[in-house]
């Protein structure tokens, strides 16, 4: 059942490369269009099989492929990945339906999406660290290429920015894999055979570190951020709406299962100085983003700051806040995608994405009611207004992070009502006030160009409200997760005799066949 949801993106891209040159460009994006709808429903069908009791990964699927190298195509998901997956599917459904219809080059366009949706999906999927890397590299071709070809008047520059620094991370994060294998004397690079917890806690820290380092180039923390708004604003829309809302999340899930799960005693002692890092760059995320006068670099400097709540949540490691990361991470790629798509319908339509040269566009007769409105919708999300998804995910996030880390959490919550007044002036200045006379006769907005973002409202609204048709799927993973801390602090009080040790104080608290 996984490998569909890796192979069919692959199979279409193939596919989209044999049309016939005749073939038009409408012929080459249904095509993609079936195949992410496809995808996408079949991520749906996988979530109603999916068993939200079971921790462990399920629908396992495993082929021996390069067994000298210890490489495995084994595949599994989980309650990390699965939400994951499903807006993986639907965002690159999006991004497709958004694309201009006469966008040059079009079989080449197609391809590199489909690539693209098929290597992340691979990367949440991979059970084996050697595999997740080649997925995770696999999708810096495509993108490279997609900012670099379809980019604004800059992508030359931005595209090699961006190539250069994921490059960099995933040398960091190829060098920790095989420490990792190396110094565990692991007989592979799958997941389950490895086990850190022998090795010396300086050897963890480092190897933790290479981690961090690398992973958090892909969030992107600040100072390893200036890669992402120069992407942004010169990568088109649709491929601003695939790198907010899934790409990012890359980072925050290899920070999730390769960091705080492969070394939970390390952790603990780099936490107070992640919870640190967190609040820097949720602060610097959202002050920078008031400076901004591009619509959208305002919005790329917003992501900055909402990924440093999911830094300070794992660097928490209650089961709450585990499940805020989650929650957060979906509600980011949901409302960001949002915002930029209606900033490209914006954009579109006026040429310009100056918040000072923009005003009055939420006019009745003459502007844009219904994108004014619709953005007003995402800016409450991003705000966290109750009633939204955004809310929900932070309120889990501080609520988790609260009774560790109250000084840093507090710093963090000022990062929302800061979210609020960035927000609020890109509103305000863009959609409210007199419009100008240059706008005065602004090409129409059809549904076709608000449907996407409109749907996108109704999930942020839905699981704001009824936020459990998610959480589900996650909450048994992400306390698992966290599983041998309270395993033996719940052992801790059972009086043991002195000659066991604690694992075997946990062993024998199961019900075994000859008790």
């Amino acid at each position: 059942m996984l490998s569909v949801l890796v192979w069919i993106p692959f199979v279409a891209a193939l596919l989209v490369g044999l049309l016939p040159r005749s073939s038009s460009t409408s012929v080459m994006r249904w095509v993609a269009l079936v195949a992410m709808g496809g995808t996408f429903v079949w991520s749906v069908l996988l979530a109603v099989r999916f068993d939200a009791l079971d921790a462990n990964a399920q629908f396992q699927e495993l082929l021996p492929w390069i067994e000298p190298l210890g490489l495995s195509y084994q595949l599994g998901v989980d309650g990390l990945s699965l939400p994951l997956l499903i807006i993986n599917g639907l965002l690159t459904w999006i991004a497709i339906y958004s694309s201009d219809e006469d966008i040059q080059r079009p079989r080449l366009y197609y391809i590199l999406i489909l690539l693209l949706n098929g290597g992340v999906a691979g990367a949440f999927l991979a059970q084996n660290l050697l595999l997740f890397f080649l997925f995770y590299e696999l999708e810096l071709i495509p993108l490279y290429f997609l900012i670099a070809i379809w980019g604004g008047a800059r992508r030359g520059y931005a595209a090699t920015k961006f190539l250069l620094y994921t490059a960099l991370s995933g040398i960091l994060i190829l060098a920790a894999f095989l420490g990792v294998v190396w110094l565990s004397h692991a007989p592979s690079f799958e997941y389950d055979a490895i086990n850190t917890q022998l090795l010396p806690i300086a050897s963890q820290l480092v190897l933790l570190s290479l981690l961090i380092v690398g992973f958090g180039i892909k969030i992107p923390l600040v100072p390893l951020h200036t890669w992402l708004p120069d992407a942004h604003v010169e990568a088109s829309t649709p491929i601003s709406v695939l790198l907010a809302g899934v790409l990012l999340k890359l980072g925050t899930y290899g920070l999730l299962r390769f960091g705080l799960q492969l070394f939970p005693e390390s952790w603990t002692v780099l936490a107070p100085y992640l919870a640190t890092w967190a609040v820097v760059s949720v602060l610097y995320g959202a002050f920078t983003a008031i400076a901004q006068t591009d619509m959208k670099k305002m919005v790329a400097y917003s992501s900055i700051g909402h990924m440093g709540y999911i830094l300070l949540a794992a660097a928490a490691a209650t089961p709450l806040s585990i499940l805020g990361t989650v929650f957060q991470m979906v509600s980011h790629g949901l409302i960001s995608a949002m915002l930029f798509l209606l900033v490209g319908v914006v954009y579109k339509k006026t040429g310009t994405r100056d918040i000072t040269i923009l005003s009055g566009l939420l006019n009745p007769e003459r502007g844009m009611p219904i994108v004014g409105s619709l953005m007003v919708i995402g800016v409450m999300g991003s705000a966290g207004i109750p009633g939204m998804m955004g809310f929900i995910s932070e309120f889990l996030i501080f609520r988790g992070c609260f009774p560790v880390f109250p000084v840093q959490t507090l710093f963090s919550m000022i990062g929302t009502g800061l979210t609020a007044v960035y927000l609020l002036l890109l509103v305000n200045r863009t959609f409210f006030g007199r419009l100008p006379e240059q706008f005065s006769n602004l090409p129409k907005v059809y549904w076709s160009e608000r449907l996407p973002a409109f749907g996108l409202a109704i999930l942020i609204v839905f699981l704001g409200i009824q936020p459990n048709w998610m959480v589900r799927w996650s909450e048994t993973t992400t306390t698992a997760m966290l599983a041998p801390e309270a395993a033996i602090a719940t052992v801790a009080p059972i009086k043991a005799p002195k000659t066991l040790t604690a694992p075997a104080v946990i062993q024998s608290s199961r019900p075994t066949n000859t008790l």
